[in-house]
């Protein structure tokens, strides 16, 4: 099966415990305001630059042969800088598990990412299922149906499961869908006794009030929970998407 990620980051020591290699699937459900990886929320590939060093010599915009830029009418190689990539490379998740496996005699496990892991669950399972002797942890918004959610985990040692608004007309706001999901599948995380890490990421005046935080904490009940800072380089990746960053702080 062929699955889709936008990056591999190698001997990560702050993506599980130990030293993993964290893999970066591309697409996903939600399209949260303060998103730190937008290239990770839409399926498709896309082309980013780095405008503001280009020198705008034009070579990118002379024709070339290369399949992969066909889409993009523009040379991704050329770049005297090396200012132009795409994000998102296919890979038959066999492929996808050597390049895992390549460190596994130093690695304590891999860290499945996103982008959302449970968008891509058919090549997640199948690639963990060449994963024998790693510790395998995803880092999921829970943004899944309950059986897809279920089956995923069930095949993981480790959950850092994100909650980021209790209240869902504030989760609808700010991420686009509801968390009714969410929490159906932070019950089934709790019914399956998972080692698990509840995250919430603090955006200001948006997820770090009290009272969200509170509500928070009432629905994980004794679940350990990570507080993790607002990222204040979050809305860097925008521009060379050609985008603009949704959150203005």
């Amino acid at each position: 099966m062929t699955g889709r990620i936008f990056d591999i980051k190698e001997f990560a020591v702050h993506d599980g415990p130990g030293l993993v290699t964290t893999v970066f699937l591309k697409g996903c459900p939600l399209h949260c305001a303060w998103c730190h990886n937008p290239e990770g929320q839409s399926y498709e590939k896309e082309l980013m630059i780095r405008e503001k060093s280009c020198h705008h010599c034009g070579l990118c915009f002379k024709p070339c042969t290369h399949p992969e830029c066909q889409p993009f009418h523009r040379c991704i190689h050329i770049c005297p800088d090396d200012l132009i990539r795409i994000a998102g490379e296919d890979l038959e998740a066999k492929e996808l598990a050597q390049r895992i496996r390549k460190n596994k005699d130093i690695l304590d496990g891999v860290t499945f990412s996103g982008g959302e892991p449970l968008f891509q669950a058919e090549f997640l399972l199948e690639t963990i299922s060449y994963l024998d002797g790693l510790k395998i942890a995803i880092e999921t918004s829970g943004y899944a149906e309950p059986e897809t959610f279920q089956r995923v985990i069930d095949k993981t040692d480790l959950v850092y499961f994100d909650i980021k608004l209790a209240e869902e007309t504030g989760h609808i706001r700010y991420t686009g869908a509801s968390n009714n999901l969410i929490l159906q599948n932070l019950n089934l995380l709790k019914d399956s006794k998972k080692p698990c890490v509840i995250r919430t990421p603090l955006i200001p005046g948006i997820t770090d009030t009290e009272k969200n935080l509170r509500e928070i904490k009432r629905l994980i009940e004794d679940l350990p929970h990570e507080l993790l800072p607002y990222n204040e380089m979050a809305g860097v990746k925008y521009a060379m998407l050609g985008r603009k960053y949704p959150l203005s702080l």
